[in-house]
């Protein structure tokens, strides 16, 4: 490869790693053709970019990006590797769940600004909640006492309402 071209994928590397913002870091190197194949298919329908690319381009690629120091992920290069991007966190760990015989196996994830090194780290990454699932459990949370209340006033209300109504049944 030309150092032209190689500079290229460097760049593109570095842009999808800040448009997507979560990444994975997996070995599928045990994997055959129709699992690889199966495996696109599956990341394309959740939104996920697989990407298999050169350890020294994506290394050269993290490290031209200044916002985040990505050194933690760099031992991980090793062999061949395949990247995850994705836009929600725990989309991919979910997908690599799926894969019981521990193929593809995870070397490192980027996700929700934090490291994970290692094939252990998978259920954490799992169980992230995305920003939505946040924000609606957030919502949730501050919605349940003000049901409380409109759901005790109704039912006062209609006990009150029997109560005047009996009295005024009475007095009659």
């Amino acid at each position: 490869m030309r150092k032209e071209d190689k500079s290229v994928v460097i760049s593109q590397l570095a842009e999808t790693v800040k448009e997507y913002g979560h990444f994975y870091l997996v070995d599928t190197t045990a994997m055959d053709a129709a699992a690889t194949s199966e495996l696109r298919r599956k990341c394309f329908k959740a939104e996920i970019k697989l990407v298999v690319v050169k350890n020294s381009l994506l290394h050269k690629a993290l490290l031209s990006i200044e916002d985040v120091d990505y050194s933690p992920l760099f031992d991980t290069l090793k062999g061949t590797t395949s990247v995850m991007f994705c836009r929600t966190a725990n989309v991919p760990a979910k997908l690599l769940k799926e894969y019981k015989d521990s193929v593809p196996t995870l070397k490192a994830a980027y996700a929700e600004q934090c490291f994970y090194v290692g094939a252990n780290q998978l259920e954490a990454l799992a169980t992230i909640k995305s920003k939505n699932e946040l924000i609606a459990d957030i919502v949730a949370l501050l919605q349940s006492p003000a049901k409380n209340l409109v759901s005790a006033l109704q039912s006062g209300g209609n006990t009150i309402h029997g109560v005047l109504k009996t009295i005024g049944e009475r007095a009659n």
